[in-house]
């Protein structure tokens, strides 16, 4: 591990299901590319229409995602967003707000390019993600 990495994130890291299957190596590539960010509960971190391709991991506290002012779901340590905004280019689907204060790791969208194309772990895993969130946000049938 290089220096000036603490331990403790790299460790925040290997427990996002995204970056299980990353090599040691491309671990410690994320971390150098990602910016630590605090975020007060309440604030909203990303909001839906937006463009912007970063990829966010949060690492402590929890998150209330809305689409069209509806609350669809929670996010807690562990969990990541904006895969669809990284992988299509698309405005965010979703506002995803601090439900508690927040903190999260935000990755730059170019340097994750880079990331994932040396890294076809993480490229399955957006895709996967990406799927599952796509089925998700699509509306339930009505009876």
């Amino acid at each position: 591990m290089p220096r000036g990495i603490p331990r403790e994130v790299i460790r925040h890291f290997e427990r996002v299901p995204l970056f299980a299957s990353v090599s040691k190596k491309g671990l410690r590539t994320i971390v150098e590319a990602a910016d630590e960010i605090d975020v007060p509960a309440g604030r909203a971190l990303v909001r839906e229409g937006e463009h912007e391709r970063y990829l966010y991991a949060i690492t402590e506290g929890t998150a209330l995602v809305t689409i069209n002012g509806k609350q669809r779901s929670e996010l807690f340590p562990g969990d990541f967003f904006g895969e669809l905004a990284f992988l299509s280019g698309i405005p965010r689907t979703a506002t995803v707000k601090a439900y508690t204060d927040l903190t999260v790791m935000a990755l730059d969208p170019r340097k994750l390019d880079m990331i994932v194309a040396n890294e076809p772990g993480i490229a399955r895993q957006l895709l996967s993600a990406m799927a599952k969130r796509l089925q998700q946000n699509q509306p339930s049938p009505t009876a």
